[in-house]
């Protein structure tokens, strides 16, 4: 099979969705690997490390879309590539459909096979092609959040840990996965008041067992969660419903009770945002006031950190990218289960419910 990786071209998005190791696996199956000319440059991989593995390195973006009989991508595509994808092309990526109708049309009429990272899930219903961004971007939530809530860049001039004498700030985390589990930890690190709220209890008691003692557990609920923003110094929301639109858990009139210069950090933006005064943003302008409050919404927050974020993206998705390019999505889906639930857009239909139901679309049975 031919597999094609081109250059990312959303706002600063600085991944690759292939290290030249993974590249040089591909090719001891058997396929052929075409890469965009400096697609891995601002990751680390420059196109010699590709071509000496045996890639082929392509100068423009649609010479690799008219090759590949696969593209492998980190993002969504934006509407510039709308038009390079072609019928029955497999388009292996992040989708997050449920958060754009344009781009889920636009992929119901190019014809494609669309398998969303997001989506794969295991028996178990962990999502392991998200795991390991989620990890970067819990981290990294933290980690924003600490810069914006220092007073130059909007926040209220508070030290996240606090200094002796002085109490640390208060850091409140909605939705207890992978990123909010990531967020908290990095924030107890740093000696904050940490509370950590979801509405699973099995969840929150596996969490009191292994967390810090500075991180305490809250059962999710309305009331709750508006008692914990009125003292919140930084806010970070990561709540998933994979594959569809994230409630939205903070409402604009939850916003009056807080304090000016708090900072909200909505790791869910992706899939709408669970703020409901959330918009997407981009690194290049990644922050907004609403009423006071201080919003980051970026939207690709692990591209930040490309090398990281390159190389363990790689780690989880090539596995799955192998499997479909030795055999062929048809045969890969039909004997991996977790990589038919990948499958959102095929040939023209929705075939995966949470999107459909994002946009009154009808939901088309599967045929393997």
């Amino acid at each position: 099979m031919i597999i094609g990786i081109p250059k990312e071209i959303k706002n600063n998005e600085n991944r690759v969705a292939l290290t030249p190791s993974g590249a040089c696996e591909m090719i001891k199956h058997g396929h052929r690997v075409c890469i965009q000319a400096s697609a891995g440059a601002n990751t680390g991989f420059p196109d010699e490390a590709y071509a000496a593995v045996g890639a082929e390195i392509l100068p423009t973006i649609e010479e690799v879309y008219a090759q590949a009989e696969m593209i492998v991508k980190v993002k969504e595509p934006i509407a510039p590539e709308y038009g390079l994808i072609r019928k029955d092309q497999l388009v292996f990526t992040y989708f997050h459909f449920a958060s754009s109708e344009p781009l889920t049309r636009a992929m119901i009429d190019s014809g494609a096979v669309c398998c969303a990272y997001e989506t794969v899930e295991r028996a178990d219903r962990s999502l392991p092609l998200l795991i390991p961004m989620s990890e970067v971007a819990g981290r990294m939530s933290t980690q924003e959040g600490l810069y914006f809530l220092e007073k130059p860049h909007g926040g209220k001039g508070v030290l996240l840990g606090g200094v002796p004498g002085v109490k640390p700030a208060k850091v409140f985390v909605i939705g207890a996965g992978v990123v909010g589990t990531a967020a908290a930890r990095t924030a107890a690190g740093t000696g904050a008041d940490v509370t950590i709220c979801d509405i699973s209890l099995p969840r929150l008691t596996y969490l009191a067992d292994v967390m810090p003692g500075n991180v305490k557990t809250l059962m999710s609920s309305e009331y709750n969660i508006r008692e914990e923003l009125r003292h919140a110094d930084l806010v970070i929301g990561s709540v998933l419903i994979p594959g569809a639109k994230a409630p939205k858990l903070v409402t604009r009139d939850m916003l009056r009770d807080m304090e000016p210069g708090t900072v909200m950090v909505d790791v869910a933006i992706d899939q709408g945002g669970c703020f409901e005064t959330s918009r997407p943003t981009t690194h290049e302008d990644p922050v907004y006031f609403v009423d006071g409050i201080l919003h980051y919404c970026v939207a690709n927050i692990p591209g930040a950190v490309p090398y990281t974020s390159t190389l363990a993206l790689t780690n989880a998705t090539l596995p799955y990218a192998l499997q479909l390019a030795d055999k062929g999505w048809r045969r890969a889906c039909r004997e991996n289960r977790e990589l038919a639930l990948g499958l959102n857009v095929v040939e023209g239909k929705v075939v995966y419910k949470p999107v459909a139901d994002a946009w009154g679309l009808p939901c088309e049975a599967l045929n393997l």
